[in-house]
């Protein structure tokens, strides 16, 4: 699954702010290839902004051609309200890579906070610092970018020569 120009697009999905980050794994080096955020007013109408969430990663995937799509497993706040919100969010990224034949995989946060070389309870500075050593970016990416670049290595390390390791895409 890992072989070589595998191409993983993380998503760090949220409303108003979803990351997004693509790396490719090949001849064993991981490079950065794009990431950036998908921004939405916190005065647009929450329909507006999935509707508008659902156009953008299916930009990004018609862009960047991913094989994999892998984003953060599922969080439980004390808020259901945005629990629930996190979750429609989440469902219109899986719909727009399910629609474009492209398989997705989830992963615990814990889980991808190690995958970068931190520790589980690192925080998302610490995290983006990791991701940028291990991709050699010169600048730090955004919060959710950062965020999104680490679940794309989290999928390309569960990936290397570890088949077994990889959850059923979801």
């Amino acid at each position: 699954m890992a072989g070589e120009g595998h191409r993983v697009m993380g998503v760090d999905t949220s409303l108003r702010s979803t990351g997004v980050g693509v790396v490719e794994a090949q001849g064993g080096q991981l490079r950065a290839i794009e990431h950036g955020i998908i921004p939405f007013s916190v005065s647009a109408l929450r329909s507006s902004c999935l509707a508008g969430l659902y156009r953008a990663i299916w930009d990004w995937v018609e862009r960047t051609k991913p094989d994999a799509v892998a984003i953060e497993g599922v969080f439980f706040s004390r808020n259901q309200k945005t629990t629930l919100i996190l979750g429609e969010a989440r469902g219109v990224v899986m719909a727009a890579c399910a629609a474009a034949g492209i398989p997705v995989y989830e992963y615990a946060p814990r889980l991808v906070k190690q995958a970068v070389g931190s520790v589980g309870g690192a925080d998302k500075r610490q995290v983006r610092r990791m991701v940028m050593a291990v991709l050699g970016l010169e600048e730090e990416p955004r919060e959710d970018a950062g965020d999104a670049l680490a679940i794309a290595l989290c999928h390309l390390h569960r990936c290397r020569g570890h088949s077994a390791l990889l959850p059923q895409p979801v």
